[in-house]
């Protein structure tokens, strides 16, 4: 049974982020008592028990002895057994370790993945390495961004290869037309994805909602990669973000100066605006409601707040369900 094969019958990604920091752990040292390997995974020692025997179930090699000075350590020269992932799972494995973690996984099972990635087999190695070439972030939420893995394999081949590609893509208003882009990074901000391209009939840089993508196809022709202007392409999509329409607006007067708001938003770096030394301006206006009220709860200072009455409405409404919940 493969390491892929026990989280498909379904082991949750707690699980399978503690069994990777354990199996990191057991190549660090030549033996670990199941206590100090409990207090390393903040776990007890009999959920420590239960994941050795999950690592023996897959193959890998554990031995124990029995007593006070007993332990678990990986049986010395014996080969790890290498893991047998789909494509889906390639792309699940690179996205956790392309930039700090988009899945939350803590920075020691990150380690652990990174050493796994080197026992991919050399079809699927292609694939987490074109995702990690292609991503760039502006700033990661606790779950990270979703978006259909065969999309992005798809998006992120085309990105290493400057492949020109063609897709159906619908607006904010909802009208549907055909795009033909060259493809050059693939950019996470918040819980959305982002292609930043330049869109040949246009002759400009756009960017695409991966959500809002369909039938990607690659074309075939390959051509030059251009230079984005600026170089930074987290930083050219926050800022073409923050200036594109939106239809609902919000904007905060937050008394606390703009670094300091800045450092806990990251996400809205180019949407705060400095009054004076003691105040500045947050820009929370998005399409979403629910991403507005989730970035005023965020700020961490007092604020006034000049919004849409529909933003009102929708706070209000949010405001009342939370005083319910804790009354």
């Amino acid at each position: 049974m493969s390491f892929d094969s026990a989280i498909v019958d379904g082991m949750t990604s707690d699980t399978t982020g503690r069994m990777l920091r354990l199996l990191s752990l057991l190549q660090t040292r030549r033996e670990w008592s199941g206590s100090d390997l409990a207090d390393r995974l903040q776990v007890t020692v009999r959920t420590v028990r239960r994941d050795i025997d999950r690592l023996r179930d897959l193959g890998y090699p554990v031995d124990s002895a029995r007593g006070h000075a007993g332990g678990y350590r990986l049986a010395a020269g014996t080969v790890l057994p290498p893991l047998l992932l789909d494509d889906d799972e390639a792309v699940a494995i690179a996205l956790r370790t392309a930039a700090g973690g988009l899945t939350g996984i803590e920075e020691t099972a990150l380690r652990a993945l990174v050493k796994l990635e080197q026992v991919l087999p050399r079809r699927l190695r292609g694939q987490v390495t074109a995702l990690q070439t292609s991503i760039a972030g502006i700033a990661w939420e606790p779950r990270g961004p979703r978006a259909d893995p065969a999309l992005l394999t798809t998006l992120a081949f085309a990105c290493r290869d400057h492949e020109l590609l063609t897709f159906d893509y619908t607006t904010r208003t909802g009208t549907t037309a055909p795009r033909r882009v060259e493809p050059q990074h693939l950019v996470a901000s918040g819980d959305l994805w982002y292609l930043l391209a330049h869109d040949t009939d246009r002759d400009d840089w756009r960017i695409f909602r991966l959500d809002r993508i369909t039938s990607p196809s690659p074309t075939g022709r390959r051509v030059p990669a251009r230079n984005l202007p600026g170089g930074d392409p987290a930083a050219f999509v926050a800022a073409r973000l923050s200036a594109a329409p939106v239809r609902h607006r919000a904007v905060a007067t937050v008394y606390a100066p703009a670094d300091h708001v800045r450092a806990r938003t990251r996400n809205l770096a180019t949407r705060i605006r400095p009054v004076d030394e003691r105040t500045c301006l947050v820009d929370a206006s998005d399409d979403s409601l629910t991403r507005i009220a989730r970035t005023l709860a965020g700020l961490t200072a007092e604020y006034t707040l000049d919004a849409d009455p529909d933003v009102l409405d929708h706070l209000r409404a949010t405001a009342h369900r939370t005083l319910h919940a804790t009354s």
